[in-house]
């Protein structure tokens, strides 16, 4: 796990703070507060790849409706393939999941 590396207080403490927001509305004003909008628009896009891959959709057709360049669509893919289930595991949560 590459977050390995940064496990610790300050990471600890950042993700409790998002396990502290109680809705939509929070975490838009939190998410503005803590991040660029190049920022927010990766980790969006990046859900967005990742629930086109689990969807079939070819990398054309992802890299055409995400607008995500096929680097990242490959990064995506390979986090889905090798990574540690968590895009899954949230897509189901979400009822996303095919």
């Amino acid at each position: 796990m590459q977050i390995e590396k940064l496990r610790g207080k300050r990471l600890d403490d950042l993700f409790d703070a998002i396990l502290a927001l109680e809705n939509r509305e929070e975490c838009y004003q939190f998410f503005d507060d803590l991040c660029t909008v190049n920022e927010l628009h990766s980790l969006s896009q990046r859900m967005q790849v990742a629930k086109m891959i689990k969807q079939g959709h070819t990398y054309a057709t992802i890299e055409k409706e995400s607008g995500a360049s096929t680097a990242t669509i490959s990064r995506v893919k390979r986090s889905l393939q090798w990574g540690n289930d968590a895009y899954t595991m949230v897509m189901e949560r979400l009822g996303e999941e095919q």
